[in-house]
């Protein structure tokens, strides 16, 4: 009998796109983001996406000391690969985003693969009223703004973190970075095999039409072939539709509050766990079996949870 394949699920726990006002849900205290990632842990997710935010008032947050207390107790409760963030938020400098990762060496980092148009203000036309002064005009500035990921940032990120042993969740928002990545790859900047996380709903990029899902699978196929590994998510409503689409193609699949706060038509998701236990669902329904995080570092040739910083 063939052996069945294992699908690896990734949760973003919390992010930097929805603000604290949209969400009672949404973790932002260092103990909110660990019991977040434990539970997502438990619930199947192999692989925790880990942003930080300001305790007192949800703000993005891309300082070491604001991942230290979390990182620990996560590392401690559960074995889960634990996935620091390289884009932080557009709102902040390159050197800023990558120092978490540079501090404590994770199995994986983020990466983001090109400057883009990134349109979160969409969502002030339904968020009227918000708990804090930052939150409105952080949405309204993606309106004129842009997220900054030069040739020369991704170079840096992947420098940087390259000595440590920390591989890459490439994140790809549209086709012209899955050509970016192979830029770098072919300059041997990057090494496989690389884990590509392609994204789609997020105004400013590929959108969530499965002929846009299925264009970004035969690029990379072409690109990458038998050199990568393939995970989706995708934003807002599109979240669980798109993993569906993707697993049956023989992807991984990402979910999390940090890319929909939803878990269902005008129905909050009530925790990160929920989100997990539903695509879980979803995949085991398909026949596919869910990788643990030991099979996922495997899948991906990661270094280890006894070789990371913190």
């Amino acid at each position: 009998m063939a052996s069945q394949r294992k699908v690896i699920i990734t949760c973003a726990v919390t992010g930097s796109i929805h603000t604290p006002s949209m969400s009672p849900h949404l973790p932002v205290t260092a103990e909110e983001i660990a019991d977040a990632a434990i539970g997502a842990a438990e619930a199947g997710a192999g692989i925790v996406h880990l942003h930080a935010r300001n305790p007192q008032d949800g703000r993005p947050d891309q300082t070491p000391e604001a991942f230290a207390p979390f990182l620990k107790v996560i590392k401690q409760r559960a074995n889960v690969v634990v996935n620091i963030t390289t884009g932080g938020a557009p709102t902040m400098s390159i050197e800023e985003r990558v120092k978490p990762a540079a501090v404590f060496k994770p199995e994986i980092a983020s990466l983001n693969m090109g400057t883009m148009n990134f349109g979160l203000f969409p969502m002030l036309a339904r968020q009227k009223e918000f708990k804090y002064d930052w939150e409105r005009p952080y949405l309204e500035s993606s309106r004129a703004g842009f997220f900054k990921n030069t040739f020369t940032d991704i170079e840096y990120i992947l420098t940087t973190c390259a000595a440590n042993g920390t591989r890459f969740e490439i994140e790809c928002y549209d086709i012209g970075h899955l050509y970016t990545l192979a830029y770098f790859a072919d300059r041997g900047v990057v090494k496989p095999p690389f884990f590509v996380q392609s994204v789609f709903g997020i105004l400013g990029g590929i959108a969530g039409h499965p002929e846009d899902v299925a264009h970004m699978k035969r690029t990379a196929d072409r690109l990458f072939g038998k050199d990568y590994h393939w995970s989706v998510l995708g934003a807002g409503a599109n979240q669980m539709r798109i993993a569906a689409t993707a697993a049956a193609m023989g992807g991984n699949v990402r979910v999390g509050l940090e890319d929909s706060l939803w878990a269902g038509p005008s129905r909050l998701a009530t925790s990160n766990a929920e989100q997990v236990r539903t695509v879980r669902a979803i995949i085991e329904g398909m026949g596919l079996g869910i990788a643990t995080a030991d099979e996922a570092r495997e899948i991906l040739e990661l270094k280890g949870g006894d070789q990371v910083g913190f």
